[in-house]
């Protein structure tokens, strides 16, 4: 793992302004999700992914000079371009009840990333780092970095009920890093791999498309063992 140089990225000499602005108007600013578990692994940053304490509400108020896309606010969610520089910035927050396989049906604004991060995917994606590039790890991410896992945060059953796409993304961060699937997570998989079919195939496809691993075997490997080879015979 590295330690950050500020002649290193581009898009990380933004951020810090960009958290100089946020703490200006009394928020804070963290950079999250794939963004600090491909930093962790030395791997290229291409959009970089924030989550904050301010609501796109708030944001309305202090960036109403930069290029915001507010399109998803009602989540949570906006795009901005700032020096020339994509980012995706989430407000943090806690969600409840998953009604279409795919969507929170509520969601709550909250404060700090403990609220957060619980409702993350995997503990590779649940860290957070602040402004000094200090890592913010409730759910051990580190470890399972360390340890070339994926770990799904929380029960991985309910979690995969929730939204079964994250069975793909399981598979497809597993074959991009070379990591295993643990245990359980395998156990999860297999039990509901059948609700893969509730997925609009195209969500599907662009999640293989995203597959940065092109050696064939594997791909095809991996989806045999979970029973799921049907999927790749779709996006053809």
């Amino acid at each position: 793992m590295r330690t950050y140089n500020k002649n290193m990225d581009e898009k990380l000499s933004s951020y810090l302004k960009l958290f100089d602005i946020f703490s200006h108007n009394g928020y804070s600013l963290y950079l999250v999700g794939g963004t600090v578990r491909d930093f962790l692994l030395s791997l290229p940053i291409d959009d970089v992914d924030l989550a904050t304490s301010a609501s796109p509400e708030d944001m309305k108020g202090f960036l109403e000079n930069c290029q915001v896309d507010y399109t998803f606010h009602k989540l949570g969610s906006v795009k901005l371009i700032f020096e020339g520089h994509r980012f995706d910035i989430t407000t943090l927050r806690t969600e409840k009840s998953y009604q279409d396989a795919r969507h929170p049906n509520k969601i709550k604004f909250v404060k700090t990333t403990k609220e957060d991060y619980k409702r993350r995917d995997f503990t590779i994606n649940a860290m957070y780092m602040d402004e000094h590039f200090r890592v913010i790890d409730f759910a051990n991410g580190i470890d399972d970095i360390n340890h070339h896992l994926i770990r799904m945060v929380g029960n991985p059953f309910k979690r995969i009920k929730e939204d079964p796409l994250r069975i793909m993304r399981a598979i497809r961060f597993s074959l991009d890093f070379d990591f295993d699937i643990e245990e359980r997570l395998k156990r999860a998989i297999r039990k509901y791999s059948n609700l893969l079919t509730k997925i609009n195939i195209d969500k599907i496809k662009q999640d293989i498309g995203k597959i940065k691993n092109k050696d064939i075997q594997k791909i095809t490997k991996k989806f045999d063992e979970y029973n799921i080879h049907y999927l790749l015979n779709m996006v053809e």
